[in-house]
């Protein structure tokens, strides 16, 4: 029984969810399976894993082929390293010590280059709200300053209204003292001439 190391798609559409599995190659994608690994969820960044490593090791050992993106998967977390590692063992270029200071050696890399990238993608995301938050700042203020000058135009109007009305009150104020003034004034000739008579 050929054994292989491949992906069984879960998840939604459009939002995959992944388990690596030992399957016989003539199952189908998504059917039977021998032993579920761990997990791959593509959908983060950096992608996340979550792999049984002893037992991908044992299954690499002994013989399962793994598909493209399962040994890329395999790759990037140590699996095939530290079976190169072993083989070092075996043939005694390399002491367990040795070969495990390598590995984590590696390892301590590998997760300061993750979280390099997690860092970075935070910040990008820090980046963007902060130039989302001073573009409506700016809009804010555009719109501020508008209603300013508006309210401004208005009281400007309604100054000048008010004075146009006190203006006309003013003049009417003053044409009715007139016309008093003239009235009383028309009496008091029409008493004053017929005393000169």
């Amino acid at each position: 029984m050929a054994t292989r190391i491949r992906l069984q798609r879960r998840g939604k559409k459009n939002q995959p969810f992944y388990h690596l599995v030992i399957a016989d190659g003539r199952a189908p994608r998504d059917g039977r399976f021998i032993e579920d690994l761990g997990t791959y969820n593509p959908l983060t960044n950096p992608a996340t894993l979550n792999i049984n490593f002893d037992r991908a090791l044992y299954w690499l050992e002994t013989g399962a082929t793994p598909t493209d993106t399962a040994r890329a998967i395999l790759k990037r977390e140590g699996v095939y390293l530290m079976k190169h590692l072993r083989g070092g063992i075996a043939k005694g270029a390399l002491s367990e010590a040795q070969a495990q200071q390598k590995f984590e050696a590696w390892k301590k890399e590998k997760d300061s280059k993750l979280n390099n990238v997690a860092i970075e993608e935070r910040d990008k995301k820090r980046a963007i709200v902060k130039e989302r938050l001073a573009a409506e700042t700016k809009v804010k203020e555009a719109m501020a300053a508008k209603i300013a000058a508006h309210n401004a135009e208005l009281a400007a109007a309604a100054a000048k209204a008010a004075q146009e009305a006190a203006e006309a009150a003013a003049a009417e104020a003053a044409a009715n003292a007139e016309a008093e003034a003239q009235t009383e004034e028309a009496p008091a000739a029409e008493e004053a001439a017929p005393a000169e008579a």
